[in-house]
């Protein structure tokens, strides 16, 4: 299924274990019970094995309930205001699971050049290519195997894709799209594949219900609150540079604006409000609370998406 389309069908290919990805996922701090989530789900496709012997060790048998849980179509939603973590989680969870299977992960990002250029059926047939391209590659892996090798399927900005076909206002090509998108979910989860497939996407309702059905799971991301603002600036800053009285007049000024109605999110603080830090103090300064109290009350949070 390689045409001459084929080769934008994915953004760059990335292979887990990296190094650099590493420290990315263990600086999303605040995040952990999505990870911790997402990590599980993925071992237990890459492994069946893996339930089958806990299912053994503690029932002396194979549940039944094993082939519902192995029927579920492997599909994650990831969703939430913008930069509150879902795609870098999206993009770096892979490295923890090929750490702890010990076994190659393929991140395949599907582009957006895969909604085409409007010509009749070019998407649909991108779609399709694209599941082609996984199916060919992630061999089904049966109860008492493990997989060689693991895949994820990114798709980011996902409402672009997946929209919800009850719209009225949605064209034909659109709506064969998502049919063909629908069909490659269900193929992979009929075939057993050690296929995940992940989107992002800043607005759930727009998704279609079809396919909002079929996610065996969905995480909802918010801003920060409190404790998650502590733990991404304490981690930047440790306590000799930043005191604990000071960091606690620093969380609160990343907190809800009285203008915006929205506090820091995780991309204000990682990418905004943290460089800008770095940046007011090079190269002839220290750092000090009172610096980052100051840089963080003249930075204003993102505005929410609206989705207008």
């Amino acid at each position: 299924m390689h045409d001459d389309s084929t080769d934008r069908i994915f953004d760059e290919i990335v292979e887990y274990p990296d190094p650099e990805i590493k420290r990315r996922y263990n600086r999303l701090v605040g995040l952990e019970v999505m990870k911790a989530r997402l990590v599980k789900e993925a071992m237990m496709r890459l492994q069946p094995s893996s339930l089958e012997d806990w299912s053994q060790r503690h029932f002396k048998e194979s549940l039944p309930a094993l082939a519902y849980f192995q029927r579920r179509p492997p599909l994650f939603v990831l969703a939430g205001d913008v930069g509150t973590g879902k795609t870098e989680l999206a993009e770096t969870f892979g490295d923890e699971v090929a750490r702890k299977t010990r076994i190659p992960i393929l991140l395949h990002s599907l582009s957006l050049t895969a909604r085409g250029t409007g010509a009749v059926g070019e998407m649909t047939r991108l779609i399709s290519a694209a599941f082609g391209i996984l199916k060919s590659q992630a061999e089904p892996v049966a109860n008492d195997t493990r997989a060689n090798a693991g895949h994820i399927l990114l798709i980011d900005e996902a409402d672009a894709l997946a929209q919800s076909r009850e719209s009225a206002q949605m064209h034909h090509e659109d709506r064969a799209g998502v049919n063909a998108l629908i069909r490659g979910i269900d193929d992979l989860a009929e075939g057993r594949r050690p296929v995940l497939i992940v989107m992002c996407t800043n607005r759930l309702s727009a998704l279609d219900p079809a396919v909002v059905r079929r996610a065996a799971a969905t995480f909802e991301f918010t801003r920060p609150n409190a404790e998650q603002r502590r733990m991404v600036l304490r981690y930047a800053f440790p306590e000799h540079i930043c005191s604990e009285s000071e960091m606690t007049r620093i969380v609160e000024l990343t907190g809800e604006s009285s203008k915006l109605g929205v506090g820091f999110s995780f991309s204000d603080l990682t990418q905004r409000l943290i460089p800008s830090v770095i940046l007011a103090a090079y190269p002839d300064h220290g750092i000090s609370g009172d610096l980052i109290g100051t840089i963080a009350s003249q930075t204003k949070p993102t505005p929410a998406f609206t989705g207008e």
